[in-house]
């Protein structure tokens, strides 16, 4: 049996190992001590959301959302930004397990609509995200990368009006 659930800094220590393995796919070095830094900072000073899959006591997928905010509309919206469902655990329903529960939480957040983002060669993702009624936009994103570090410019940096 599969238990949806939000995960708590009780979680961190074997959630890193998964999101070790989520880097890795996206082709960057394993580090699961940065990963463990990276999740606990992100929960304990709730910037993001993490639900997680539960099979016979060990973390099988995850999903992360950050929240965001739109100007235009005046809503509350969050960006689902990480989805992960362990190699030897796929095709048995989880991802989309996770997916109605990012629904619910989105729903029960007073959230105006999920945004969701992936590689553009992650075409397995992209049926299971169609299939389970997401949409793929249209609209055009842009990056401009300010440092090599951008935590320790804003860690650092004293916050200044613009």
């Amino acid at each position: 049996m599969i238990e949806i659930r939000k995960a708590d800094l009780n979680d961190i220590e074997q959630l890193s190992t998964l999101f070790n393995l989520y880097r890795l796919f996206y082709r960057q070095e394993s580090d699961v001590k940065a990963c463990t830094d990276f999740l606990r900072e992100r929960l304990s000073q709730y910037e993001s959301v993490i639900i997680i899959a539960v099979k016979d006591n060990e973390i099988v997928g995850f999903i992360q959302f950050y929240p965001l905010f739109s100007s235009v509309s005046l809503q509350k919206t969050w960006l689902l930004n990480d989805v992960y469902v362990k190699e030897t655990q796929r095709k048995h329903g989880i991802g989309r397990m996770l997916l109605d529960e990012a629904k619910l939480f989105g729903k029960e957040s007073g959230a105006g609509w999920l945004l969701l983002q992936t590689a553009n060669d992650n075409y397995i993702a992209q049926i299971v995200y169609e299939k389970n009624g997401w949409e793929r936009m249209e609209d055009m994103f842009y990056q401009l990368h300010i440092a090599e570090q951008p935590s320790d410019y804003i860690s650092k940096a004293p916050l200044r009006a613009l």
